[in-house]
């Protein structure tokens, strides 16, 4: 596996989010540092924040309240 496609692999990298303000799931993305994942609501754009720790889990899938 070459560099790009090490780079196309890991933008892939996301994580499922119901989002209960507009009671719809939505993907966030894994941010450029690598430290979070980020996106936003598809319905009303509320911003989701999900940090990627030492110690996290191993889950891929969250609800946003």
């Amino acid at each position: 596996m070459d560099q790009k496609d090490k780079e196309k692999q890991e933008q892939k990298k996301f994580l499922g989010i119901y989002f209960k303000c507009c009671n719809v799931y939505g993907r966030i993305y894994k941010n450029k540092a690598g430290n979070a994942y980020e996106g936003v609501c598809p319905g009303c754009g509320r911003p989701a924040v999900v940090s990627i720790g030492e110690h996290g889990t191993s889950s891929r899938f969250f609800v946003a309240e």
